[in-house]
């Protein structure tokens, strides 16, 4: 009798669509690795990462579901960690990660046309991915790939900016009713609430400078 699985055609589909959108990352100069578990993934961060570096984060459920940040936390780097700091302090550790090593993040969203579509309240994620720490290592699920930017929009607007949302507690549209309330307008529609997560818009597609970006890929959905 066959051992062929039913979800082995899934897992290949996943994998090619992993493949196409890791080859159009790397024609935008970004260097880019394929991943099938998170463990995977967090082995290959640890290879990327020089000991004793100056290390920064991005807000990010992905870093933490895969380990990375027990790993930042282990005692190897200094790991300028936000979380150690009081509020009030917050802001100029966000000033110190640009001149960090390595900047560590996710991305909400990744299109197979290998561009990195962000949406940042404060900015401080979005500024260190553009210009600043000397390399920038990005971690994303499956779940964080799309056709396009329209596709990469619509998904901030009707998932990633929500969950946010609520996860950070923040009293915004979007929360209450679960979509963003400019989902009908262009990019950058939304709410007047202060406390919007979606302020500034970035899209990251050819690089200036070579592999300063590297992207790690994952078969398996991480994060929002």
């Amino acid at each position: 009798m066959s051992e062929f699985s039913v979800h082995e055609p899934v897992m290949e589909h996943l994998s090619r669509k992993l493949e196409r959108t890791a080859d159009a990352l790397c024609m935008n100069r970004m260097d880019a690795h394929c991943c099938q578990t998170k463990e995977e993934a967090l082995a290959l961060v640890k290879s990327l990462l020089r000991k004793d570096a100056v290390v920064s984060v991005g807000g990010s459920m992905t870093l933490k579901e895969c380990g990375v940040m027990e790993l930042l936390r282990s005692g190897d780097y200094q790991f300028l960690d936000r979380e150690a700091v009081a509020p009030e302090e917050q802001q100029d550790l966000y000033r110190k990660a640009f001149t960090a090593d390595y900047f560590l993040c996710s991305s909400n969203a990744i299109t197979e046309n290998g561009e990195l579509y962000n949406v940042d309240g404060v900015g401080n994620r979005v500024s260190a991915l553009i210009y600043g720490p000397k390399e920038v290592i990005v971690v994303a699920g499956a779940n964080k790939i799309v056709s396009n930017l329209d596709a990469a929009a619509e998904r901030v607007k009707k998932l990633a900016a929500p969950v946010n949302a609520i996860r950070l507690s923040q009293e915004t549209p979007c929360a209450r009713i679960g979509a963003c309330s400019g989902i009908k307008g262009d990019m950058a529609a939304g709410c007047h609430c202060e406390q919007r997560i979606c302020c500034s818009y970035v899209v990251s597609g050819y690089q200036r400078f070579p592999n300063r970006i590297h992207v790690i890929l994952v078969a398996e959905n991480l994060g929002y």
